[in-house]
């Protein structure tokens, strides 16, 4: 009974699709909200839309109101508003079916100071500002060629690939991503420790060392951006060893990040093409440096050939450069003989003029005598000097050559030869041990290849009376002495019938089944 009174009241209640519902929200929401007067700050704002339109947000601190300005309206507006302005916005308030959303619809705006987040921003800027944060001179120069880009972005967007795409397309390099969080809370902490582990990073280590950095993301409002505002983001570029590129948001958009990086690019793109040059113009460059050093050093050489040329002319003949001094040669070979001639008269003038006498003679004979005997006196000082002199060398030498060098070298040569002699007796035990292994192995060989081996397994061995062996039997007549030799010994016997017939005889006759065949003589 129960059941069927809540099955009826269920079925009294009034069922609505969802278009009559989002129609009657719309209908109440316009009804009680005709004409209202919203304070906020401008979110989100790009300008007008392709179509005409405006699209953006109001927002406070606790929460945000989506706001539209219609094609008609905005073109009308005496103030447009402007991203992170706060704003007085008139209009009415409205529902949007498609995603269930309330939003103003705005007549009129005007307005009403700097937003929460924009008079922050200012102040945090002014801050790192007076600290030096910002200043050109800390600006660190961009590398021309670097081996290794690490890239700060998330992994998944299209920052990432339109990055590495660039890159390849103008210079493939090394590109190290360390991923981040662009939106949210942690987006300050995570870029931070990303900037700061990129630089830890060793020069040798399993991981290169990055010669330039990246941080990117792409556009979005100011509270998207947020994050890259942040007081440790800002401090962590600036205090990089690394040189930093900031690409965050499109050209319009700006953060904290911009201004302490090395070089702010307009988009990620932007940022990728002033991470690393065009490896094709590179090339045509050098070729275009190749071919003008080829002309310059062709240029070069032909002004050279040409001074060359004009030097030589100007150079007197050889026979202009010999001319004088075999003017003066000439010269001098005519005064030489009468040169010869004077002086041949002087020396016959000089010679007829000298008077040899007893006196002259006995004074050079004493003067003689004089430097005799003064040399006499100082040979003995100069023999003794030369005696010390071989003394001291011989004393040097005798020390060098000593009985304990001697004794030394003596037994380390000693001590070498009883090595030698050790080295030499185990060599030899070495090579006997091997000659007699060779020589068993041969033994063994032989004794296997022996027919007395194969005697040993119930062959025999027939020879005739010139001791040779018998190796058919067509060889043998009758009454022919044989002698067969066992592994035992060696019997005698008596051929009995001719051994032609034999052979006819074993092959008409079929052979024995319970042996091998043909057995019966090992050759």
């Amino acid at each position: 009974m129960n059941t069927s009174r809540q099955a009826d009241s269920q079925s009294n209640v009034a069922e609505f699709s969802v278009s009559e519902i989002s129609g009657a929200l719309k209908r109440t929401v316009e009804d009680a909200f005709g004409h209202v007067r919203v304070r906020g700050e401008v979110s989100g704002y790009r300008g007008p839309h392709s179509s005409g339109h405006a699209y953006f947000a109001l927002k406070d601190d606790r929460a945000r109101l989506e706001a539209v300005i219609w094609r008609g309206v905005f073109s009308k507006l005496k103030f447009l508003p402007q991203e992170g302005l706060e704003i007085i916005a008139t209009g009415k308030l409205t529902t949007y079916p498609g995603s269930s959303k309330y939003q103003i619809v705005i007549d009129s705006v005007e307005p009403a100071g700097a937003g929460a987040l924009m008079a922050l921003l200012e102040e945090r800027k002014k801050k790192l500002a007076a600290e030096g944060l910002f200043d050109d001179s800390r600006k660190k120069p961009l590398p021309f060629m670097p081996r290794v880009i690490g890239v700060v972005t998330s992994p998944t967007g299209a920052v990432i690939r339109d990055i590495i795409h660039r890159i390849s397309d103008r210079f493939p390099v090394h590109v190290m991503v360390w991923p981040v969080r662009v939106q949210g809370e942690t987006t300050g902490d995570e870029v931070s420790n990303a900037v700061a582990g990129f630089n830890a990073l060793p020069g040798e280590g399993p991981l290169p060392r990055p010669d330039l950095l990246i941080v990117a993301r792409g556009g979005g409002s100011l509270e998207d951006l947020w994050g890259f505002n942040d007081e440790a983001v800002v401090r962590a570029v600036a205090a990089s060893d690394i040189p930093v590129i900031s690409a965050v948001g499109h050209e319009t958009d700006w953060t904290l990040i911009d201004l302490a990086a090395d070089r702010r690019a307009p988009t990620p793109t932007g940022a990728a093409e002033m991470a690393v040059p065009v490896r094709a113009e590179l090339e045509a460059s050098l070729a275009r440096l190749s071919a003008r050093l080829k002309g310059a050093i062709s240029r070069e050489g032909d002004r050279k050939r040409q001074a060359l040329r004009a030097l030589s002319r100007a150079l007197p003949s050889p026979d202009q450069l010999l001319a004088l001094p075999r003017r003066r040669f000439d010269e001098a070979a005519g005064r030489l003989g009468r040169a010869l001639t004077a002086a041949t008269q002087r020396k016959r003038i000089a010679f007829n003029s000298l008077r040899l006498s007893p006196a002259t003679l006995e004074r050079r004979l004493i003067e003689a005598r004089r430097r005799t005997a003064a040399s006499g006196e100082r040979l003995p000082g100069v023999f003794l000097s030369l005696v010390r002199a071989q003394r001291t060398r011989f004393d040097r030498d005798a020390a060098r050559v000593s009985p304990m060098a001697l004794n030394q070298r003596i037994a380390y040569w000693r001590d070498r030869l009883s090595q030698a002699r050790r080295r030499a007796d185990t060599q030899v035990d070495i090579l006997l041990k091997q000659g007699h292994a060779s020589a068993d192995q041969a033994m063994r060989l032989a004794r296997s290849l022996s027919h007395e081996g194969v005697l040993e397994r119930g062959f025999a061995l027939v020879r005739g009376p010139d001791d040779l062996p018998l190796k058919r039997a067509v060889d043998i007549q009758p009454g022919l002495e044989l002698q067969i030799q066992f592994a035992d010994g060696v019997a005698r016997a008596v051929a009995a019938s001719d051994g032609r017939k034999a052979v006819a005889a074993t092959k008409k006759s079929k052979p024995p089944n319970d042996g091998p065949k043909g057995q019966g003589s090992l050759f």
